[in-house]
This record gives C-alpha cells, structure tokens and sequence, in this order.
C-alpha cells in the first residue's frame, strides 16, 4: 500500500507566499487568482524593485499571468485599454491576451476604452478584432454597443469614428482592392504580384492610396518584413506621410510590429521622439496619432487647417498670460508676496548681513592700523632718546682737562659719569616700552 501523505508533506505541496508578486514571479496561478479573490490588487508595486505582477510575470516568463482576472473579472487587457495604456495593450496582445474576455458587466476591452473616450486604444482594439462586426455590434449585460456607450459618456472622438468606419463599411473591400492593387499585395505580403505591378508599370512604388498611404504603409502595418526589405532596396520612399500624418515606421509602432519598427529605424535613422525638442512641430506631429484622444477630422487636418489651429493655440497663450497677469497684480495688492518677490528679498537680506561683517572687519582693521602706529612712534621716540643719550658721554669725554689728571681727581670725575651713564642704560633696558595693560602714547 502506499504511504500515507501526512499534513507536514501537503503543506509542503502547497506552498503559501508572502505577496502576489512572489506567486507571480513561482508561476502558481492558482494562489494568484486566490489572492485576487481576497482583494489583492492586481496593479500592487512590489516595494522593493518596484515591478507590479505583470512586469514580473514579464520577468520570469510567466506569459500565462497575462490573462488573470481581479474580483471584478477584469483580466490586465481590460485595465490597459480602460486607463489608454496603448503600449501596455500591444505588449499584451502580443503575450497571447485574449480580446474576447468579458468582465463581470459583459464588456469587452473595446467596451472600456470607448467609455473612457481613449481613441488611439481604441483603434487598436478594432484592427485586431477578427472582423468589425465584431468590434463595433458586440453588447454587454445592459445590451449596450461600444457606440451606446461613447455616446452616454459624451465621447465625441469615438462617435465620430465609428460613423466614419460605419461609412466606409459599405464600399466593398473588392473595389478598394481593384483601385489600388498595390496596396492590397502589401497588406497581404504579396512580393510577387507587387514585381509584376511594378514591372509592368501599373503602380509607382510610391503610390498612394486615397488615405495617403504607401505600401510601404500598408507592409509596416502588418509586420510583413520581406516586402519592406524589397521595397526599400528598390528605393521606396521612407519618409513620406498619410493624411494622419504617419510615416511607415508610426504605423508600425501603433500597430506593435516591433520587428518592422527596428528595420524601419535601422534604414531611417533614430528619430526618437526623446530626440524631438518641444519647440519643434515634429514633436507634435509624432504624437498626434499615437497619443491624441481627439477626433479623426482632426487628426486628419490638412496643412491649412493645423496653421490656423495654430494661431489659435497661440492667441489662447496671449490671453491667458494677460489673465496671469492680471491676476498677479490683484494677489500683490492684497499683500501676497510672489515666490519671485520673496526670493529677492532673501537675497537682500544676505546682501546686508554681508555688507555689516564686512564693515566691522574694516573698523576692527583699521583699529588695529592706529594702534601699530601708535606703537611705531613709541619705538621711534625711544630711537632719538637713546641716541641722545649714547652722544652724552662722547661730548664729556672729550672735555675733561689732561692737568687734572696727575691729581687723581679728574679720573674719579670721570669714571663716576660713566657709571652713571651704564647706571641709566641698565634702568632704560629693564624698562618696558609699553605696559602690558594696554599702550600709552606721549603726546609732544
């Protein structure tokens, strides 16, 4: 028979973690949906290397955590695509994220990004749904289409491209493929029809469609990297624009071809959107498409068009520096100081306490000067003293009388004055110039 499992073993068995991003990062989906159950948020920033779930599972290659559901049955696709996070919903459509799920309301991603009016998701979502019936006629628990619900959230953008996609619904893709069959061989990744179109001088390598698409367009859009290569090499055009202002290389990023945006940068150079300064009108043209939640004819705009969209832009800038202005006048006279003001008046605050040290620094040397001075005519009033004084005994010297000295007197004169004068010396040398408690100047 075999051996019992004991509760010591089953506990080993079932592992219990600390925190969802360890489950995460151990691939045990089961204790992940558990604590989700609980109310673990599926977003939670891990504290110390600040990676959420997702990016561990990213991490760890755990690709089957892409399509966990929190309590509210939203699996991470719905949360991109209801926050704009257009990156974050190519990522996870590329890890296998199903477009398909519902959450507990019955709405699809589509759903939630036209509630929220976040049109650049939104049309990823349409392109990578299996037909647009699909996209647009899909209803939640309250019956209600992605329309239904742009239009109750007042999501204009949304509307407006729904009705234009609704329009060109019902022109037949077999004549748009018959006007530009060029353009239909790229989309399918068709080298050798493109060849012979080309050869036969049907189409122009460069042609564009009636959106302002190329075919290098229509390949980038689909990642088909063959076609890119053959059409580059045959010197097509990398840089030139459709209506929307995307060149091959923005249709392959809105589309997540992370493959056909790397050859596109190799062949065009790096023009980053980082490298873009903010002051340059490239800056927002890069960012129209991928990034504006505004309606299609604007995004469309033609040259005219932006120039006025322009000058309006730049009137409003006028006017509210002159409201700014204004109301800076009508803060200062309540008595509010401005962050400027205040600054300045900090600045003069330092300024003065340094002017006032170096002011006593300058009265204290100039103290000191006097009082060296002082000294220095003591020295030199002690100088002509002692000179006088070292003449003296030269002059009587030299007056003594030579008679007097047989007697004995004049020689007792004599050495009495000099040992007078060594007398005064030895007194004039124990005397100090200057008292130690401070320094007397004689006045003549």
């Amino acid at each position: 028979m075999p051996a019992e499992v004991t509760p010591a073993a089953a506990l080993k068995k079932k592992p219990k973690f600390k925190s969802i991003h360890a489950a995460v990062k151990a691939g045990n989906v089961e204790e992940l949906q558990k604590m989700v159950s609980f109310g673990t948020s599926i977003n939670e920033v891990d504290p110390v290397y600040k990676f959420t779930p997702l990016q561990w599972a990213a991490h760890s290659g755990s690709l089957e955590d892409a399509n966990v559901s929190d309590k509210n049955d939203w699996k991470p696709i719905h949360n991109a695509a209801f926050h704009g996070r257009l990156g974050c919903l190519q990522l996870l459509v590329r890890w296998g994220a199903t477009l398909d799920d519902v959450d507990n309301n019955g709405n699809l991603p589509v759903h939630l990004a036209a509630m929220e009016g976040h049109l650049h998701c939104f049309k990823y979502l349409v392109s990578k749904m299996p037909t647009l019936v699909h996209s647009l006629k899909a209803r939640n628990d309250h019956g209600e289409t992605p329309r239904d619900l742009a239009e109750r959230f007042y999501k204009d953008s949304i509307t407006n491209y729904i009705d234009e996609l609704q329009k060109e619904k019902g022109q037949l893709k077999r004549e748009e493929n018959f006007t530009f069959p060029g353009h239909d061989a790229a989309f399918r990744g068709d080298v050798d029809t493109i060849r012979t179109l080309l050869e036969n001088r049907i189409i122009n390598i460069n042609e564009r469609d009636d959106k302002g698409s190329t075919l290098l367009h229509k390949a980038a859009g689909q990642g088909h990297l063959h076609v890119l290569e053959w059409l580059i090499n045959r010197e097509a055009n990398c840089n030139i624009a459709n209506e929307a202002g995307e060149t091959a290389k923005d249709v392959a990023k809105r589309f997540a071809q992370l493959a056909a945006v790397q050859y596109l940068s190799k062949r065009m150079g790096n023009d980053s959107d980082e490298e873009i300064d903010v002051n340059d009108p490239r800056f927002f043209e890069s960012h129209r498409v991928e990034g504006s939640t505004d309606c299609r004819s604007d995004v469309s705009a033609g040259k005219e068009d932006r120039t006025d969209s322009r000058e309006r832009a730049y009137q409003k800038i006028k006017e509210l520096q002159d409201l700014l202005e204004i109301a800076t006048s009508n803060y200062q006279q309540l008595g509010g100081i401005l962050p400027e003001e205040r600054q300045k008046k900090i600045e003069e605050r330092q300024l003065v306490k340094s002017i006032d040290e170096l002011q006593a620094q300058l009265e204290y040397e100039r103290m000191r000067r006097e009082k060296l001075e002082a000294q220095l005519d003591e020295h030199r009033e002690e100088i002509g003293r002692l000179r006088e004084q070292q003449e003296k005994p030269q002059i009587n010297a030299t007056t003594i009388p030579v008679e007097d000295s047989e007697s004995g007197k004049g020689g007792s004169d004599s050495s009495k004055a000099v040992s007078e004068i060594g007398k005064e010396k030895k007194k004039l040398k124990k005397k100090p110039f200057f008292s130690p408690s401070g320094v007397f100047v004689r006045r003549y």
